[in-house]
This record gives C-alpha cells, sequence and structure tokens, in this order.
C-alpha cells in the first residue's frame, strides 16, 4: 500500500532543532525520525512512500539523495565523474519527494498528491511521531469497519510522574503513564480514496476541516492503540526518545 508522510511543517514548538533543519531530519540515534516511521511501515511490507514536502524540504530531498547514493560499495571513475554505486544495503523504498507548498495545510498538501496516488486504500502519518503499533491490525479494522477513514487513538503520556499518599506522607512516586487524558488522534491513519475528493483546497486542515466534516456524517472510525506511541513535540521529547534508544529499550524498533 502507499503511504503518505506529511512532512511540510515549520515545528516551531521544537525551534531548538527545526531553525536548521526539517523536523522530519531530528535524529533519533543517529537517523531521522523519518527513517524510523519508514522502517516502521516497511517491516510490514508497506515500501511505497509519498512524502508531503513544505519547509525545508530539499534538506528531505538531499538526505535520501545522500542515503542511496552513498550507501554500500562506490566506484568513482576519476576522469569521466562517473559513479557506479555496489552492493548497496538500502532498503527496498521507493520515495516520492513531493514539494506540496510552503505555506500549504496538511489537508491541501494531501490534495496535491491526488494526481500520483491509485485508485486504492491508502496510509497517512505524520513526520514527526513513533509507535509500535501492529499495521497489519490496524488495516484489518479498518475493513471491517467499512468507513472512509480510520485514525489511531492513543492516550498522550502524561507530563508528569504521580504521588500515591497515606494520609500527609508521600509513599510512593510513580513513573509518567500513558494515561487516562483522554483519547487523541495519534496519525497512523488509513484512507479510502473518496477522503480526496472531501478536500477543497490549499487551505483545508486535514484535522479541523476535513476529519470533523467526516466525523459529523460517521465516516470516521478509531482504532484503539494501547501499546506505545510517542510524537516529538518539544526538545523534551527529542530526548525521551534519544533515551529510549540509546538504553537499547526503543518500543517503537520492531525491525532487526
Amino acid at each position: 500500500m502507499q503511504t503518505i508522510i506529511l512532512a511540510g511543517g515549520l515545528g516551531t514548538r521544537l525551534a531548538e532543532e527545526t531553525e536548521v533543519r526539517p523536523k522530519p531530519l531530528v535524529e533519533i540515534g543517529h537517523q531521522p525520525i523519518l527513517w524510523h516511521i519508514l522502517k516502521h511501515y516497511s517491516y510490514y511490507g508497506h515500501n511505497e512512500f509519498f512524502i508531503a514536502l513544505g519547509y525545508k524540504g530539499e534538506m528531505i530531498k538531499r538526505y535520501f539523495l545522500d542515503y542511496s547514493n552513498l550507501s554500500g560499495q562506490l566506484t568513482i571513475d576519476m576522469k569521466t565523474g562517473r559513479v557506479i554505486s555496489e552492493q548497496s544495503e538500502c532498503e527496498p523504498w521507493t520515495v516520492h519527494l513531493v514539494d506540496t507548498g510552503q505555506k500549504t495545510n496538511t489537508g491541501g498538501r494531501v490534495k496535491r498528491l491526488a494526481p500520483f496516488l491509485k485508485k486504492e486504500t491508502f496510509f497517512i502519518t505524520y513526520g514527526d511521531g513513533v509507535s509500535n503499533i501492529n499495521l497489519d491490525e490496524l488495516l484489518a479494522f479498518h475493513r471491517s469497519q467499512k468507513k472512509m477513514v480510520t485514525i489511531t487513538a492513543v492516550r498522550p503520556p502524561a507530563r508528569f510522574g504521580g504521588l500515591e499518599f497515606d494520609g500527609d506522607l508521600v509513599m510512593k512516586f510513580t513513573e509518567k503513564p500513558q494515561t487516562g487524558e483522554g483519547w487523541i488522534n495519534g496519525g497512523f491513519m488509513v484512507c479510502e480514496p473518496e477522503l480526496l475528493d472531501v478536500i477543497n483546497n490549499d487551505l483545508s486542515s486535514l484535522e479541523a476541516d476535513v476529519l470533523d466534516y467526516l466525523a459529523s456524517i460517521n465516516q470516521i472510525s478509531a482504532y484503539r492503540h494501547f501499546g506505545f506511541w510517542q510524537c516529538m513535540d518539544t526538545l523534551r521529547d527529542k530526548k525521551l526518545l534519544e533515551q529510549f534508544w540509546q538504553d537499547g529499550n526503543a518500543p517503537w524498533k520492531i525491525w532487526e
């Protein structure tokens, strides 16, 4: 299946990193978070990606060019400048890097990709969140619901740990749980091609306009994911994901 990844936003809440690079290129374990997302989809056999570019999109293009060209062995004919890449160890990905506008909203970015998509079910996700969601189960759920869109509903991790009391005495400090702060859209969406007809133009927000409308006509189902999910909105989030990786305990790393 084809997968759209929204990678064009400014990432202003992570300005410490995004002043110099787009958020999808912010690294976790020496690889961009975008790489982690593609590895996840590829694990389930989905290897064709449409990256919706905007802010600093040329840097994402350069990343994939270098990733492909510098993988494996190179032979360079110094006289002609001819470069031959051999024994490449790259993943079997086809990556379409599509400029979707600097100021285009999320729905508009999806709409701009319409000419490139097959008239088939496809995935959409954001370029700044990782999870251990089982994409096979998500897809099976979507097909059983027979709705235009299935979103993955997650509970965001609590920002703070908790306290347990015995009267006025603190008995225990509890870990930050993935807690009952309400369900949110965690990305990892499955969509029917009819979704593209609902998006009006570049100004359309996928969330506030398109999904809100589809909810009003009962065309969105929610797949509740109780496992790991974490977005990378802030520097604190980035450091948390990096710590998971460095500790060898990255829950989203389901590939070998």
